[in-house]
């Protein structure tokens, strides 16, 4: 091919380029730069993944190309951002909001973090995509009901026909993804941007919809901006990496050289400090052991790689054994026999429940003081209700819950009471489980109030400045409020709060999963160093099966409420017994150099076959 028709054909293929952009957002104090000096470009077929922590300025990147930044307090101050189309290139910045509602839907396309704030919880999924159909399309009621059933069979939605007529609180969360997925195909967009779309997802969940993803963009030769925190799925996912921080770009290149040579300290951290699944650290690294931040905000580099800093935190198999044997030789701290949770459904006549949901279906083990049991399993399995059920804030059905030898499966709310000291949660999400009403200082001393922990609110305050200090947090924030501190900080906050009334068991239900993986690290780092401080024993759970390798001893592995695994963390990663389990660890994205190379030579293949 002559060159000037190899470059024509490389212009062609181009779908969007930003150049320069900052986009400001105006305080009373400040104007802050949240995405500053951004440059970068999207062709067809081509994934770009854009990495960084909450505040690094890639979600705001996404609303800017969209156009959806609300004005005041932001705007887009300057740069371009280069739309090609059929008809040639137009810059969005410079059209009017009229004529930006004609390319939102028809080239651009967007799937927001979280499907369920994005869905209209009184109109049913089919017509809500049916609705965005009619407003593009120009169709009949009829015809866009058609094209929407099209749609959900397309994204492989079960039953579509029945899916038409669901209201969003009656499906899953996959299952509301794949919504949003065919809402935002719906006219055939040639760009996609999805913003953290499987973060909140199960891991097979996550694998399923990014399948999808890649094979809508095959079949429509579509671009897809791909925004998420965790380089695990950008590896499966990505030919190219844009890593982005305190809104700027300081890395980008194609992602087997971000993973095999990565040149930004943070960069670096960002690859550490995901739980490794081959071997056993001490604790997780963080962006702090590549780079650190001085009062002036200057950044200092410490010249450490990635395998240097991961060599120096590896337990040895011997010094894991050797702990396992001191934890199993103790008497158990907790006895779960043959635990049964069912919720009632479909009552008949009189009230009587015809079925039951069995969300946990006779369930027995033991957990050790000083142990970090970890419980995984898909949506549904029934772990969170298994937790919940042995703390008594859902009563059993049958089967016994022992703790210090003691049987509490009977015991009434005000009996119960006196065991609340030692039994302890922290909730999934800790903005919802905390009062916006008060700050977080009255949040953490309130229950030592009711448990009468000290003699007056003068030694409680201390006690509560000691623990914000203990979870790397300022006295401060004391008098904050919860809506001003962010995920991570609700995070610590939540764990200060369990951490009041002196507990020796938690149970901690997802508490990291919405978490960025940096942060996420320091909070993992930090239950662990909590946990040998005071001794406490853990029950974790979560979807994600390399956190819980991370975190636990033992681990047991839960499907439709039902323990299928039950055995040492490192053996059941090593050797699944059943086939669910190893479709778990199957599904996590890892990140491996070899998963990358295999990825990119597939795409060659089906690129060639194309």
């Amino acid at each position: 091919m002559p060159f000037q028709d190899c470059c024509r054909d490389m212009e062609n293929r181009i779908l969007l380029e930003v150049k320069n952009l900052v986009t400001e957002f105006h305080t009373e104090d400040e104007i802050v730069k949240a995405v500053n000096n951004v440059s970068f470009t999207l062709n067809r077929g081509e994934t770009i993944g854009v990495v960084g922590e909450s505040g690094s300025g890639k979600s705001v990147t996404s609303l800017s190309i969209m156009r959806l930044i609300p004005n005041p307090p932001g705007k887009i101050a300057n740069g371009e951002i280069l739309l090609h189309t059929k008809n040639g290139v137009v810059d969005l910045v410079q059209v009017s909001e009229k004529e930006m509602r004609s390319y939102r839907g028809n080239d651009i396309a967007m799937i927001f973090q979280e499907p369920m704030t994005s869905l209209n919880p009184v109109f049913t999924c089919g017509n809500q995509v049916a609705e965005a159909i009619m407003l593009h399309q120009k169709v009949s009621k009829k015809e866009a009901k058609n094209l929407t059933i099209e749609l959900f069979e397309q994204v492989e939605l079960p039953r579509p026909g029945a899916m038409f007529d669901a209201y969003p609180h009656q499906i899953s969360g996959g299952q509301k993804q794949r919504v949003m997925i065919a809402m935002a195909m719906s006219c055939n967009p040639s760009i996609l941007i999805a913003d953290e779309p499987t973060t909140a997802l199960d891991v097979t969940v996550q694998k399923t919809i990014l399948e999808l993803m890649l094979k809508l963009q095959k079949e429509q030769d579509m671009g897809i901006v791909f925004i998420t925190h965790d380089l695990g799925v950008i590896a499966e996912l990505a030919d190219k990496v844009v890593v982005m921080y305190k809104g700027k770009i300081v890395e980008q290149g194609n992602v087997l050289d971000i993973f095999t040579n990565p040149q930004h300290p943070y960069t670096k951290g960002l690859l550490a400090c995901r739980p490794p699944l081959q071997r056993r650290l001490k604790w997780l690294p963080t962006v702090s052991d590549f780079m650190t931040i001085d009062d002036n905000g200057l950044m200092h580099e410490t010249n450490k790689s990635v395998k240097e800093v991961t060599n120096s935190l590896v337990i040895t198999p011997a010094e894991t054994a050797k702990k396992h044997k001191a934890l199993y030789q103790q008497e158990p701290v907790l006895e779960i026999n043959n635990l049964k949770t069912y919720f009632p459904i479909n009552k008949g006549l009189f009230g009587k429940a015809k079925e039951y949901v069995k969300a946990v279906d006779d369930v027995s083990f033991k957990v050790y003081p000083g142990e970090t049991l970890g419980l995984v399993g898909e949506s549904g399995c029934g772990k969170t209700t298994l937790g919940r059920t042995i703390l008594k804030l859902v009563e059993p059905t049958e089967g016994q819950i022992i703790f210090k030898g003691k049987d509490i499966t009977h015991l009434s709310q005000k009996e119960m009471r006196a065991y609340r000291k030692e039994l302890q949660i922290i909730f999934q999400d800790p903005y919802s489980s905390s009062n916006p009403r008060i700050t977080i200082g009255e949040a953490i001393m309130e229950p030592m109030r009711i448990h009468k922990v000290f003699n007056n609110d003068k030694e409680r305050k201390a006690r509560v400045m000691e623990l914000l200090k203990r979870v790397s947090l300022n006295e401060e924030h004391f008098y904050r409020y919860p809506h001003e501190f962010s995920g991570g900080q609700r995070q610590r906050i939540c764990i200060a709060r369990s951490l009041a009334l002196n507990p020796k068991f938690i149970i901690c239900d997802e508490s990291v999963s919405a978490l960025d993986v940096s942060v996420q690290a320091q909070v993992l780092n930090l239950l662990n160093e909590l946990k040998e401080e005071f001794k406490f024993t853990y029950i974790f759970i979560s979807h994600d099966l390399s956190v819980v390798k991370f975190m636990s001893d033992r681990m047991i592995v839960m499907q439709d409420g039902k323990i299928v695994e039950l055995g040492l963390a490192d053996e059941i990663y090593a050797n699944p017994k059943t086939a669910y389990t190893r479709d778990l660890i199957t599904a996590i994205p890892k990140g491996e150099v070899e998963d990358i190379k295999a990825s990119i030579e597939k795409k060659k293949t089906s690129l060639a076959l194309v």
